[in-house]
């Protein structure tokens, strides 16, 4: 065994037991928790929102919307022989398909885990990304989300909110500066 495997190890042998989050009770504010709440947040943030009926409809929405795309990676394919390859091997990905699990309509952000998503990197390191939700998964704001989402099940989860961006002391914004340059969201009527 290696170092890095010792280390590596020795960590995971003495992680801390995992505990439940604090109540958030009457902290929530009076933000709506509906689709259009949340569309008008996202779209603030630049990224866009599509209605559909079902996950079929998405290549031909992205045939339209995103015509130079060469790679294309959807979760949940029958092909997923991308799981296994070195993460380093994703960086051609330029539009990356995954699900999340809640919206949280106060700030647009999704809650992503690697139980949806089985290679970390893969919503960083895509061109663009895409995020198939549910409609029923659209909470007000992000204290009711830290309640859904409860003690943590996986060892991985982040919110992504629209593209990143960054911007300079002369206050120059710049879409896509260290992730994915664009963001759209697929709300599914189920």
């Amino acid at each position: 065994m290696s170092s890095r495997d010792q280390i590596l190890a020795a960590v995971k042998q003495h992680q801390p037991e995992a505990s439940v989050l604090p109540s958030l009770e009457g902290l929530s504010g009076n933000m709506p928790g509906t689709l259009e709440a949340y569309r008008k947040v996202l779209e603030g943030l630049g990224g866009s929102l599509f209605e559909i009926k079902d996950e079929s409809e998405i290549p031909a929405l992205l045939a339209e919307h995103y015509p130079h795309l060469q790679r294309i990676i959807r979760v949940g394919d029958e092909q997923r022989a991308w799981i296994n390859e070195d993460p380093h091997l994703l960086e051609d990905v330029d539009m990356a398909v995954v699900p999340g699990q809640w919206g949280v309509a106060e700030n647009g952000a999704i809650w992503l885990t690697e139980a949806e998503i089985p290679v970390r990197v893969l919503p960083f390191i895509c061109q663009h990304l895409a995020i198939v939700l549910p409609a029923g998964r659209l909470l007000p704001t992000m204290h009711e989300a830290y309640e859904k989402i409860g003690a943590p099940q996986t060892g991985f989860g982040v919110f992504i909110a629209g593209p990143s961006k960054t911007a300079d002391i002369e206050q120059s914004l710049v879409l896509g500066a260290h992730g994915a340059k664009s963001l759209v969201v697929f709300i599914t009527a189920g």
